[in-house]
């Protein structure tokens, strides 16, 4: 058996869904969009994307002696659809990826298992990253044969669909590269039409600055009101666009354990959510990446949510954070209690 099966067979029998291998090199169209990604400041306020494009595009950078790059993934597809609490007013949306436990924890294990026993059997050198270091991971899968990334800009699998969380391990093994996976989106642009905020400047684009996902997980400050009108009763993440996705009908749901969602994070109440001071919040979100957002954010996005209902019952429960002492929440409720007015209101009138 080659070493190139057994390194697959390895991550298989550990819980990874897909495995792939290619080379240490990063194409000249991926550097490319990334520079076009910072020049248009489409990274928002994420500086760390813009801080080391150098880095991002060489992976010798971060291993001189890097011969081979395994990428692996795992599948969290999800049994309940994103979209099932879409229309529900009294509960808040939040990513599938975040339902369940931090997919890093559980990752990083599982290589470094495979790491350890490539040094150990076969005298490598490694590193391994889970979307903590400037790796182009996405692109890296693609040229591992992996899935392509779609006009969203995200991985698209014929096998798991949107659904791949992924990882990658460098080595100084020299492993023979995998075919690059085509690009199968064609004419379809179900995806970009999916967007509630038009985050989609082209195919294949991504602007942050409107995306639902950086601004309820990465964005710190007030959102603008026209953006907090379309975000719906989305609270943490968005799934809208990888929900969208034809290919989503090959996907099988996911078999792990550790990534089953948690009852408590399947379309929790808004009014519940909203009650969350800094403890209770750390304790509901202990072991899920929503915890490193921060009560403050979350309790923003919630109250977004619940303007954005029309429910006037949720009054009271926007205007008790009116004195927040965090002011991106008192300026956020102070919004809500004008836009559930005015949805009210309108209501009303007809």
């Amino acid at each position: 058996m080659s070493l190139k099966q057994k390194i697959r067979d390895k991550a298989k029998s550990l819980g990874f869904d897909a495995v792939g291998f290619t080379g240490p090199e990063t194409g000249a169209r991926d550097i490319q969009a990334l520079s076009r990604f910072i020049k248009n400041d489409y990274h928002a306020s994420m500086e760390w994307l813009a801080a080391h494009p150098d880095r991002r595009g060489q992976p010798k950078s971060l291993m001189d002696n890097v011969k081979s790059i395994i990428v692996l993934g795992s599948n969290y597809g999800p049994a309940l659809g994103p979209d099932v609490f879409k229309d529900d007013q009294n509960r808040g949306r939040i990513s599938v990826y975040a339902r369940g436990r931090d997919y890093h924890d559980i990752m990083k294990k599982r290589m470094k298992q495979i790491g350890r026993w490539l040094a150990a059997d076969y005298n490598s050198d490694i590193r391994v990253f889970v979307d903590t270091a400037p790796v182009m991971e996405k692109p890296l899968a693609m040229r591992a044969g992996i899935g392509w990334q779609g006009k969203h800009s995200n991985l698209v699998s014929r096998e798991f669909g949107s659904w791949l969380f992924l990882a990658e391990i460098f080595t100084s093994l020299d492993i023979p590269p995998d075919l690059p996976e085509a690009d199968h989106c064609g004419r379809c642009d179900k995806c970009l039409k999916s967007c509630p905020t038009d985050a989609f400047p082209a195919p294949y684009q991504v602007d942050a600055r409107r995306c639902i996902s950086y601004l309820t997980i990465e964005h710190k400050g007030i959102i603008d009101e026209q953006l907090m009108e379309n975000m719906g009763n989305h609270i943490y993440g968005c799934d809208d666009c990888l929900d969208a996705c034809p290919w989503n009908k090959f996907m099988q749901p996911t078999m792990e354990p550790w990534f089953f969602p948690r009852i408590e994070l399947t379309g929790p109440g808004l009014k519940e959510l909203s009650a969350l001071d800094d403890d209770a919040f750390r304790k509901l979100f202990a072991g899920s990446p929503i915890k490193r957002t921060g009560r403050d954010r979350f309790i923003r996005n919630v109250l977004i949510a619940m303007a954005n209902s029309g429910d006037a019952g949720y009054r009271k429960s926007i205007e008790k954070h009116l004195d927040d002492t965090s002011t991106v929440v008192a300026e956020t409720a102070r919004w809500a209690c004008h836009r559930l007015d005015d949805l009210v209101d309108g209501s009303n009138s007809v």
